[in-house]
């Protein structure tokens, strides 16, 4: 029955679902889907508390490598606008690719402050990471909270990226994240003028309210201070640099991203249902922060990234077969999409072991 009345109902209807103000979430909480209890793999308590262990060295490490490497593209892409030369145009998408798309992971570990064991290594690198990837920090800090408190609940999660019947424009539009800047900037610009959206307010506490709007006005301060250095210099560059790069170096974390939970059962208590893990190669694994081990990570959040790897063995009797790459997740993930256009109802079942309560 809830089939025919989901294949019924308009594309519309049934992205409004999708709003925390006014949509399903209601249902989700009559349904019991709400801050429920989710399955979890049976991990030993000293084993747990091994991998729970974090460190500054590992994070302060990966974290200059990743900006050294951001400098040096950078440098390379200066001198080859400087030489006008046509290599200027990979240079660049070398130097936003860097520049924006592992910031995401590290936005994401960092605020779930496992990166470094330190606490204001972990604040200032989930300030520099959120504007790198333009998500306003305490907006997406709550966000983010209330994603991983209810994934993929529909009317709850504010992070369902795929959302039913499949949106192939915005999916594309976000390739270079056009559709997600148009969609943070005027609430960047409205947090400035003191402005928090209805949606917001529903996950993030009136005391942070503050933090949002400072926040948006340091951002506004530093893209004007951006903005006058190209006129300064008569130069688009210094926008290149900054801002910019957060549109066209948005397709890695994308590609990375679909794979979290793209095509997969929405309104599931089980993490092993609606999450992938992906084996992945060791750059793919540098830049992506590990959350490759997708579903360990939303089973036990507050294992740090480097020792997901060793929580994947523990639990991997446990779980579904891993994904032997990402092209093999998109094999998966292209087809679950397209059918999800002219079938809402439609998603991908994973072969979870009996152990499944």
């Amino acid at each position: 029955m809830e089939s025919e009345q989901t294949q019924g109902a308009s594309a519309q209807e049934l992205h409004r679902a999708y709003r925390l103000v006014g949509g399903a979430g209601e249902r989700a909480k009559s349904a019991g889907l709400v801050n429920a209890k989710w399955y979890k793999c049976a991990v030993p308590r000293p084993v747990m508390k091994s991998l729970m262990q974090r460190s500054d060295a590992r994070a302060i490490r990966d974290t200059v490598i990743w900006y050294l490497s951001i400098i040096a593209s950078g440098v390379l892409a200066y001198f080859a606008w400087r030489a006008h030369s046509l290599w200027a145009i990979p240079a660049l998408m070398l130097y936003g690719t860097l520049y924006c798309g592992p910031a995401d992971s590290r936005w994401h570990e960092s605020g779930h402050g496992t990166a470094f064991k330190t606490s204001w290594m972990n604040k200032a690198l989930y300030q520099a990471a959120s504007f790198q990837v333009f998500r306003r920090p305490t907006i997406w800090r709550w966000s983010h909270a209330r994603h991983h408190t209810d994934t993929l609940v529909v009317g709850r999660d504010p992070e369902i990226g795929a959302q039913v019947p499949t949106d192939w424009l915005g999916l594309a539009l976000n390739v270079f994240a056009l559709k997600h800047v148009a969609n943070e900037l005027p609430k960047v610009i409205g947090a400035a003028f003191g402005r928090i959206g209805e949606e917001e307010k529903t996950f993030v506490p009136e005391s942070e309210w503050s933090k949002v709007m400072l926040e948006a006005r340091i951002w506004l301060v530093i893209y004007a201070v951006v903005i006058a250095a190209c006129f300064v210099f008569h130069s688009v560059l210094p926008l290149l640099y900054i801002g910019l790069p957060s549109l066209y170096g948005a397709w890695l974390y994308l590609y990375f991203g679909l794979t979290q939970h793209a095509g997969m059962p929405e309104n599931v208590l089980d993490h092993r249902k609606n999450c992938r893990t992906i084996e992945m190669n060791p750059v793919f694994r540098f830049l992506y922060l590990n959350m490759n081990y997708h579903v360990e990570h939303h089973m036990f959040p507050m294992v740090p990234y480097h020792a997901l790897p060793r929580l994947h063995e523990t639990v991997k009797h446990d779980m579904p077969p891993p994904y032997s790459s990402t092209i093999a997740a998109y094999a998966e993930i292209f087809p679950t999409l397209l059918r999800q256009t002219r079938d809402p109802s439609y998603h991908v079942e994973r072969p979870v072991p009996a152990t499944a309560a």
